[in-house]
């Protein structure tokens, strides 16, 4: 009788870890704040139950209460989400980097955290004309081809959810800026597997994106050049490669690999 009640204590210790972490999701996902009513309705789980969890976690640093009584994220996430991203970074560049060698243009990894992109690495074209995106900086997603390709992933509820808070300004003459028009170019990323930014964050800049196809992450890659080179030629020769370098980091993150 002792050691079933110790396992079910473990398996409830176990339930309650992942409880956290899905209500942490669920408040990055919100745009960094959420009010206790609508966390018990998008998790499905008791108010008593998030009160609790919450507080956990408030004494602990990891969530903080602002004086709307809205739950955000706690400063010490912080460091632990920087040594993530660098972690990450750095062990795919040397993914990155097969992806220039075959394509010759910037290769990029991104992620989606609260409905924006976030560049975590990049390897470098080697043409003297190439773009550059700094580790950490941030983007809209529904004008870059890493952030259609990681909203193609959600329910189109979700994304109307994600353009309403962030807006959708128009940043090129070919950005778009219709929640509508977003929807029915997602529905054609996931017909073909890849997403494009034609000149649509910054003009004369072409994309080609995919996703990482793993359950666990909002992740994706992408190359980027100049339209002179990345024209469709170039791009149907990049999906392939994308989607190869794509599935072997679906299976380190799988694999719980550090490093390739």
């Amino acid at each position: 009788m002792t050691a079933a009640t110790g396992g079910e204590a473990g398996a409830a210790g176990v339930q309650s870890v992942r409880r956290a972490f899905e209500l942490l999701e669920l408040i990055a996902d919100a745009g960094g704040a959420q009010g206790i009513s609508q966390l018990s309705t998008s998790s499905g789980l008791p108010v008593p139950t998030i009160h609790r969890l919450l507080h956990t976690m408030i004494a602990s640093g990891y969530v903080r209460q602002g004086a709307s009584r809205r739950y955000a994220l706690g400063p010490r996430l912080i460091r632990l989400g920087d040594l993530a991203s660098q972690s990450l970074g750095a062990w795919a560049v040397p993914l990155l980097a097969r992806l220039v060698e075959a394509t010759g243009e910037t290769a990029n990894l991104a992620i989606l955290e609260g409905g924006e992109v976030v560049y975590l690495a990049q390897a470098p074209s080697p043409h003297s004309m190439r773009m550059f995106t700094e580790p950490g900086h941030r983007v809209l997603a529904h004008c870059t081809a890493v952030g259609k390709a990681l909203l193609a992933g959600l329910p189109p509820a979700e994304v109307v959810e994600v353009v309403t808070r962030t807006g959708m300004p128009a940043l090129t003459p070919h950005t778009i800026t219709d929640p509508d028009t977003l929807l029915s170019a997602l529905d054609e990323c996931r017909r073909q597997g890849y997403a494009v930014d034609d000149g649509e964050q910054e003009l004369g800049v072409r994309c080609v994106a995919v996703a990482v196809p793993h359950p666990g992450t909002r992740t994706a890659i992408s190359i980027s050049g100049p339209q002179v080179r990345v024209d469709d030629a170039a791009i149907a020769a990049a999906v392939p490669v994308l989607r190869e370098v794509a599935a072997q980091l679906a299976r380190h993150f799988a694999d719980g690999h550090a490093a390739p």
